[in-house]
Formats: structure tokens, sequence, C-alpha cells
């Protein structure tokens, strides 16, 4: 099953008075239970990519569809509900809620589907022990390592089952010991959930890790090579 279709997909901005060409006629299909890479330098349009990919911004032209719905004829609305149900974010910045303890920030999406609190519980629960952070629940982000706050940030992602997962730059401020048991974890959940990973990224242990990589250079594909 198609999750996200890009066809002759464009997005540009302004910036400082000129228009910004962030992406030129991008093409790409991602399938179910993919782990791909979409690899570039700074200012290539690939988090740019994954930004439209994940309903987060607007498409200047083309198309992009997601879960086979073309996302620039969906509602604000929509798009939200959208976003809830089927796509999970990991961020290079994790984006975890300060004041909220482990638990607490897996847990909150599932509060926003209308979840019944026994299966908020157990779903929490299980998605702690997946990502091995037994022992942590009640612990906070600032009581954490970086890897270990990045786990979070994963569990939180796959705690409401999406489709699909996007992760932007997700090992950049790890080293890269803890980056690669992070990419490992990643790997073994999508093998065992089927969980469509997108990663956009320049780090070369994330594009070895990946079972597809997509090179985009000045918003336009340069390559894409399944292994």
């Amino acid at each position: 099953m198609t999750v996200v279709k890009a066809e002759n997909l464009t997005k540009d901005y302004g910036l400082n008075g000129q228009t910004v060409h962030a992406l030129r006629g991008v093409n790409l299909e991602f399938q179910e239970g993919e782990f791909a890479a979409i690899a570039g330098p700074s200012g290539s349009g690939k988090s740019t990519f994954l930004h439209l990919a994940g309903c987060l911004d607007t498409i200047s032209g083309g198309s992009i569809t997601v879960g086979g719905e073309d996302i620039s004829r969906l509602s604000g609305k929509r798009l939200a509900l959208l976003r809830r149900r089927e796509i999970g974010f990991i961020f290079q910045a994790y984006n975890l809620i300060p004041v909220l303890s482990v638990e607490e920030n897996i847990s909150f999406p599932l509060s926003l589907l209308g979840l019944g609190r026994e299966e908020i519980q157990e779903r929490t629960g299980r998605a702690i022990q997946e990502v091995g952070l037994d022992g942590m629940a009640k612990r906070r982000p600032k009581e954490m390592s970086g890897g270990q706050q990045q786990r979070v940030a994963i569990a939180r992602a796959l705690v409401k089952k999406p489709a699909l997962i996007l992760a932007d730059e997700p090992t950049a401020n790890l080293d890269s010991k803890t980056g690669r048991e992070i990419l490992e974890l990643m790997l073994a959940l999508n093998k065992t959930a089927g969980t469509t990973f997108i990663f956009s990224t320049h780090d070369q242990m994330v594009m070895d890790c990946a079972r597809r990589v997509v090179q985009i250079r000045d918003g336009r594909v340069e390559s894409d090579e399944v292994k």
C-alpha cells in the first residue's frame, strides 16, 4: 500500500524579498513498511519534504497524498485529524514537554484521540518497555540523557500506532554509539510493527542503516537507491 506519494511537488518560500525554490518538481513514492532515508546537505529540501508529508506546511504546486488523501484538498480540521491519527514525528531536539514525566509525554497523544484510561495506560506501559525505559516512567526529561529522551520521543510517536513515522535528523544531537542504538531500536520497531519510517538526514550512519536512500540536492531528486 502506498503511504506517501508526491507528484511534481514544489515548495517555494519568500525570504528577504526573494523566492526560494525549496522543492522543484519532486516525484517520490513510499510504500507501507519502508525504512527510508532522504539525504542531502543543509538546504537541499529534505526537511521541507518531511514537513509537507507530515501535513505541517502547504505545497506550492504538484500534489502529495498521505494515506491516499490529497492533503492540499483537506480542511485544516481534517489535516489535524490526519496528523493526530496517522502520523508520528521524531525530531532532533526531541520536543518533549519538560514539565511532564516520561509516561505523561508518551500518553499525551493518546489523550487527544479520546481513548479510555485503561487503554491509555496499557499502551503507554507497553511503549515504555519497547523502547527500553523500564523504571523511568516518572522521570522528567531534564533527568535523562539525550539518548533516553530520544527513546521517549520514539515511544510517543509509536504509541498511537501510526501508519507513518517521520524522523527529522533524529541522530543529530547524539554521539555515534547512542545514535546507532537509536537506529537499531527504530529498525527493530519497523520490522515488528510494519510502520513506515522516513528520515531526513545527512548522517552517513543513518544512510547505511536505511533500506532505501533518496538523495536530494537543490530541491531535486538526484538518486533513489533501494538496497
